[in-house]
């Protein structure tokens, strides 16, 4: 260590240990202290290592300074003994600076010494707080632990308090609960007052706790009189409900909802705190309603039968033959009279009304007014489903138990019973029967829309027995196509056969009356008792002598058919689709034998002697000259005459016109084959008629039509 180093370093331990007071700064003498501080070689020193010199020289070529001294030439040791002055002028510079603030720096101890005197101070009342806080937070958890016990205590009572409030609430009769009870009116506030008894009821019967409780034996037996006496009161209530459904002229609906359901509360009070007195009430109810609904339908039902329009009698089947007494008139009376019987008509329109209101009998009495026997039986039905309705949601509603329906409704069931078992036995209208079977059910679509199924088995039940009847009643109408006289319904005329009038009109009511439903059942009679009119219609026509006549016949009857399912708009299918190919078949052979009558002669030689093949045996001009010029005599008069024929013949105009142009068109056919074998033999040509003189005739005939 050099001489510097060691002055620098002890001079602390002389300065410092001297009085700061006793010390000037004027007497201070650095030099004295110091000392010369020199830089002395050592050249003999034995504690230089040279190791790692080459790396440090191989280090020092980077740095500025060193490559600086390098440059200029001066000596390491030379510029080592400049810093080392510079550095001991510097440390003398700071010692001196040292010393000029040595007053401040006095004065700082004094300040430290004074604050550490109040931090001491300041710590001992910091000690004394912290051993206060202590105590107080001691004393804090143990008011804690209090408060904690104190409001689980609290928690537990008000806990006792409500139950035991609770108890004392549920087991109490208020004196003003026993007042309505014994001697209050039956209105809003009553049922409120047996709401709170049935809740008391309920509350000593449900906790078995409770019935052990000793405040339970006091008011047990004043319970149980209030329930006696409440039972005793609400009966009375309901019985003298329940005979005003009794009285005349009683709208029972709007009793029942302005008045009984008001008071549902009752029922069910009875249901479950008085079961003996709450079947009676049922069962007297089920009474009342049962007589006084059957009572009603009854009236209704012997209203209705008044205003009945009768129809059709076992003696109105198509294949019956007609009574008549005037020969012209005869076959035509009973169309003009009991049209009904076989053609639904306007009777339809009731299946577009099914939903309407029921008849009002005494109105339409005075009116002086009558239905036939479908109208009657949708009205009644209509009544049925209201009034089912109503009390099915009524029983629903007031009692709780949808059986009650059924009990009920016994009674109407019955009357309406009564009432088609009567009626159907003798009744033989088959489109009034069919029109009920659908009337079913459109009623059940209208029920299911409702979602009220009460009525399900009834118009199950009634379905059962309309069918049936109908299938009898349709089994006598084909019975009389099948097992009729030929003979007394023959009558000597080519019209229309009224009994194929019936069958027409018939026919095309069912087909009415099954469009949308698409019962096959229906369609396989129908196809049955069209085969029985097929008969019928062979063996009248076979009574006709002469053929022609026998093949008009048929026709009229046939166009009739079609007419008859194209004006009712029913379809028809097979069954008009059958009687349009017998039609055609038959007007075919019309034509032919109309043809023949006037054109014999030339439709003898087209057919044997011109072949559509063009290979004929030559034709000789005294074979064909007779017919040519026949023809060509008195064509336009034997058109006229088929004309005249055609229309006295056929009863539908439209269809003797179409006949009609049928038979001009196969005679132009048949000329046209004659003269084409006319036109190869010489000298003949001038007697032919031109085609087209021909086709303005038939043209003619055609602006007729």
């Amino acid at each position: 260590m050099d001489s510097a180093s060691v002055t620098v370093d002890t001079m602390p331990m002389i300065y410092p240990m001297a009085e700061p007071e006793e010390i000037s700064r004027d007497d201070l003498d650095l030099r004295s202290f110091v000392g010369e501080l020199t830089v002395e070689d050592d050249r003999t020193s034995d504690d230089i290592s040279l190791d790692g010199l080459d790396q440090e020289l191989q280090d020092c070529k980077t740095d500025d300074v060193v490559s600086m001294i390098l440059s200029n030439g001066a000596k390491v040791r030379d510029y080592t003994k400049d810093v080392e002055n510079n550095l001991r002028r510097v440390e003398l510079d700071s010692i001196e600076e040292y010393i000029k603030e040595s007053d401040n720096l006095v004065s700082l101890h004094d300040h430290i010494r004074d604050c550490d005197t109040i931090l001491s101070h300041m710590e001992g009342l910091l000690a004394g707080f912290q051993a206060e806080i202590g105590a107080i937070s001691s004393n804090i958890k143990v008011l804690q632990e209090k408060s904690m016990d104190m409001g689980l205590r609290l928690k537990n009572r008000k806990a006792a308090e409500s139950k035991l409030a609770g108890f004392i609430e549920d087991v109490i009769v208020p004196p003003r609960m026993v007042d309505i009870i014994v001697s209050g009116e039956v209105n809003d506030e009553y049922l409120r007052t047996l709401e709170m008894l049935s809740e008391k009821l309920k509350f000593i019967e449900v906790d078995t706790m409770v019935k052990n409780s000793k405040a339970l034996n006091d008011v047990q037996p004043e319970l149980e009189k209030l329930r006696r006496k409440a039972i005793s009161r609400v009966f009375d209530f309901i019985v003298q409900k329940l005979n005003a459904l009794r009285k005349p002229k009683t709208n029972v609906q709007i009793l029942q909802q302005s008045v009984l359901l008001k008071y549902k509360y009752v029922i069910l009070f009875l249901k479950e705190h008085g079961k003996d007195v709450y079947t009676e009430v049922h069962a007297a109810y089920v009474d009342t309603m049962n007589k006084v609904l059957s009572a009603k339908f009854r009236a209704y039902i012997q209203a209705l039968e008044k205003l009945q329009l009768d129809i059709a009698t076992p003696s109105d089947l198509i294949g019956i033959e007609a009574r008549s007494a005037g020969l012209f008139m005869r076959g035509r009376e009973p169309l003009k009279n009991r049209s009904a019987v076989f053609a639904v008509g306007e009777r339809i329109n009731i299946l577009k009304d099914v939903d309407e209101l029921a008849l009002i009998p005494h109105i339409a009495e005075a009116n002086s007014k009558k239905f036939p026997y479908e109208v009657l039986f949708r009205s009644l039905h209509k009544l049925l489903m209201d009034t089912a309705a109503s009390e099915y949601l009524f029983c629903d509603e007031f009692f709780g138990d949808q059986s009650t329906f059924h009990e009920i409704f016994a009674g109407p069931f019955s009357v309406i019973d009564e009432h088609l078992n009567a009626i159907l036995p003798n009744f033989n209208d088959a489109i009034a029967l069919m029109l009920m079977i659908r009337i079913v059910y459109q009623h059940q679509l209208i029920m299911s829309r409702r979602r009220i199924p009460c009525l399900d088995s009834y118009f199950d039940k009634v379905n059962i027995t309309l069918w049936p009847r109908f299938k009898l009643v349709f089994d006598m109408h084909l019975n009389s196509l099948r097992n009729a006289n030929v003979r007394n319904l023959w009558e000597d005329d080519v019209h229309p056969h009224y009994a194929i009038r019936r069958y027409a009109e018939f026919t095309a009511s069912l087909l009415q009356l099954n469009a949308g439903y698409e019962d096959g059942q229906m369609e396989l009679n129908l196809e049955r008792l069209r085969m029985s009119v097929d008969d019928l219609l062979v063996k009248l026509a076979k009574l006709f002598r002469k053929s022609k006549l026998q093949t008009v016949f048929l026709i009229n009857n046939y166009d009739l058919i079609i007419s008859v399912l194209k004006e009712a708009g029913a379809d028809g299918g097979k069954i008009q689709m059958h009687f349009e190919e017998l039609l055609k078949s038959n007007t075919s052979v019309y034509v032919e034998e109309l043809l023949l009558e006037h054109f014999s002669d030339l439709i003898t030689f087209v057919k044997t002697r011109a072949s559509e093949d063009g290979s004929e045996r030559p034709v000789a001009a005294s074979e064909v000259e007779p017919i040519v010029k026949d023809f060509a005599g008195r064509w336009k008069a034997a058109i006229e005459l088929m004309h005249n024929d055609v229309i006295t013949s056929f009863s539908n105009f439209i269809c003797g016109m179409e006949i009609l142009r049928a038979a001009l068109t196969q005679m132009l056919l048949y000329y046209t084959r004659l003269s084409d074998c006319v036109k190869k033999v010489s000298g003949l040509n001038k007697d032919l008629v031109s085609i087209s003189s021909i086709m303005y005739e038939i043209r003619k005939y055609s602006r007729t039509f």
